[in-house]
């Protein structure tokens, strides 16, 4: 049987302000993208979401970004290399705490935002990513986009390499995610979002913004937390992949 993890970005919000609504994504979802305090998330946010995730049985992953509260780690940014290694060490480090302390560990690693981005073809940013990986625990999966400079050298230093596709997202001819500030960027249709899940996972492909199908083969399959009606959109989708014979499990 065909199998698929679910992952969600989780815990982005801080202090009394929360954007995504953790508690029913976490009955849906398989893998749980935890903010880390830099675009997103403080110590109380990340410590509610790991217990949560344990007690639920799903996947921890921290969600490491640039330090960019203001922007939502959105904005593009110029991070010396050794510096953005030191950084993706300590947020990892700062959920591996509070994922302890609710019985379980960080299981992957996904950048999030502009330097998700920014890794699928900066060699050097995505080197620095991989570093910071393995200074912080060197068994630990990454999670990107296929074919991405990321996930070569994370395959090169000995990481597991897990390709993700997004079902909520528009892709380029290319297979690289179409811009945030392009016109149909966001896939919001949510019929057009679970034809696309079963079409990922079941056939490996999905259709760019031109209208061409492309290949594209992943492991995990993403849906963001901080769209309007993100729960309900996650829990159908889950149910159209259950209904067309693909089982949902956390990657392995």
């Amino acid at each position: 049987m065909t199998s698929i993890d679910l992952n969600a970005d989780l815990g982005e919000g801080f202090g009394r302000w929360r954007l995504t609504d953790d508690e029913r994504l976490l009955s849906v979802v398989t893998s749980a993208n935890v903010a880390c305090g830099f675009h997103a998330g403080d110590a109380p946010t990340m410590r509610r979401v790991c217990a949560l995730a344990a007690a639920r049985g799903v996947r921890i992953g921290a969600q490491v970004s640039y330090r960019d509260l203001a922007g939502f780690g959105r904005r593009a940014m110029d991070v010396p290399p050794a510096e953005l290694t030191a950084e993706v060490a300590y947020q990892i480090g700062a959920l591996e705490v509070f994922a302890r302390a609710a019985g379980t560990r960080v299981a992957y690693v996904k950048p999030h935002g502009a330097l998700y981005n920014r890794v699928v073809r900066d060699e050097e940013q995505a080197r620095a990513v991989v570093d910071g990986v393995v200074l912080a625990d060197p068994t630990l999966p990454v999670l990107g986009l296929p074919g991405s400079r990321l996930l070569e050298l994370a395959a090169k230093a000995g990481l597991p390499a897990v390709e993700e596709a997004f079902a909520d997202r528009a892709y380029t001819d290319e297979g690289t995610l179409v811009p945030r500030g392009e016109e149909g960027a966001l896939v919001t249709d949510p019929g057009a979002v679970l034809e696309r899940s079963v079409g990922l996972a079941r056939g490996g492909e999905v259709v760019a913004l031109s209208g061409r199908r492309i290949g594209m083969r992943a492991r995990s399959l993403c849906l963001h937390g901080d769209t309007p009606g993100a729960v309900d959109l996650a829990r159908r989708v889950r149910d159209a992949l259950e209904a067309s014979g693909v089982r949902v499990e956390a990657f392995a």
